[in-house]
């Protein structure tokens, strides 16, 4: 059995980043009375289904491409390390894409009778381009991970669709407010997958794997690093601050406790001059977004 080896390629680690943006979305649409265990629940395992393809691709994608050579920065890949064979991942990836469908699908159903026709429509394509986004990162002649697109599909997916994605299975509509936090979670996920493309700018460089921090430079990846971790704050306060006011729960500034840390990580960042010493601040930034959501949901529905 493999099963230790299944459970470093899918990266325990980052799961809790991609479940952020559907805690924030379900804890806004259950203060507004939509709440249904069921969707959240669905919810969840989808996107950590999806995740799990993505690690398991950029595994393998990774691999093919040479990224994963004894120069890498940061844990060993589970086909780098000979753990597991091409050939096995490229099943696992199968099996898993195929539980992930299967869930969405159910997602979908379930949500079926909050949705219009056209509505349903959307989302099955959505299910189908999550899973697509997450094998081409790295997977394929034309992997967007190597053009420098990785970042944008972070946003996008891990914030955008996340949020409102699933704020909107509940049965609520397009609705403002739900934008800002959506981008907080975006630009912070986006924060997350910069550390590591900051991590590994030199090893990137070589491989010609050509991502954002590649064309940016080590030193201009900084300021950008800060625009995501401070954008982020900004549009976090203000979702809290105009939440607080208007339904009178200021429980809910208790959630700005982890953005606060983050500036103490973004001051680290700034000193740092050895992209191999940010690896453990990619952990940092991924608890605190994932607390944040937990301590919004939780005071928001106090």
């Amino acid at each position: 059995m493999k099963i230790k080896a299944w459970l470093n390629a899918a990266r325990l680690r980052t799961l809790p980043l991609s479940v952020s943006g559907i805690i924030v979305g379900s804890g806004l649409a259950a203060v507004l009375g939509k709440w249904d265990g069921l969707i959240f629940s669905l919810a969840m395992l989808t996107t950590i289904g999806f995740q799990v393809i993505s690690n398991f691709a950029n595994d393998l994608g990774d691999s093919q491409k040479g990224a994963d050579n004894d120069n890498r920065v940061g844990p060993k890949r589970t086909i780098q390390a000979g753990l597991l064979s091409q050939k096995e991942m490229k099943v696992g990836i199968f099996i898993t894409a195929l539980i992930s469908i299967l869930s969405a699908i159910s997602l979908i159903y379930i949500s079926a009778k909050n949705l219009s026709s056209q509505a349903l429509f959307i989302y099955l394509v959505l299910a189908g381009l999550c899973v697509l986004a997450a094998i081409t990162y790295t997977v394929g002649k034309n992997a967007y991970g190597y053009r420098g697109l990785g970042d944008l599909m972070v946003f996008i997916f891990f914030g955008l669709v996340s949020v409102m994605g699933v704020f909107q299975l509940y049965g609520l509509g397009f609705e403002w407010l739900v934008l800002f936090p959506s981008i907080t979670i975006g630009l912070w996920s986006t924060a997350v997958l910069n550390l590591n493309n900051l991590r590994d700018i030199e090893n990137d460089r070589k491989s010609k794997k050509n991502t954002l921090i590649v064309q940016l430079g080590f030193k201009k990846g900084k300021i950008y690093h800060a625009f995501l971790i401070i954008g982020g704050a900004l549009t976090w306060w203000s979702t809290v601050y105009l939440l607080a006011i208007t339904i009178d729960n200021f429980i809910l500034f208790l959630s700005l406790i982890p953005s606060v840390l983050l500036f103490i990580h973004l001051k680290k960042v700034f000193l740092t001059s050895v992209p191999a010493s940010l690896d453990p601040e990619l952990k940092k930034v991924a608890l605190l977004t994932f607390f944040s959501a937990v301590l919004f949901a939780l005071a928001l529905n106090y």
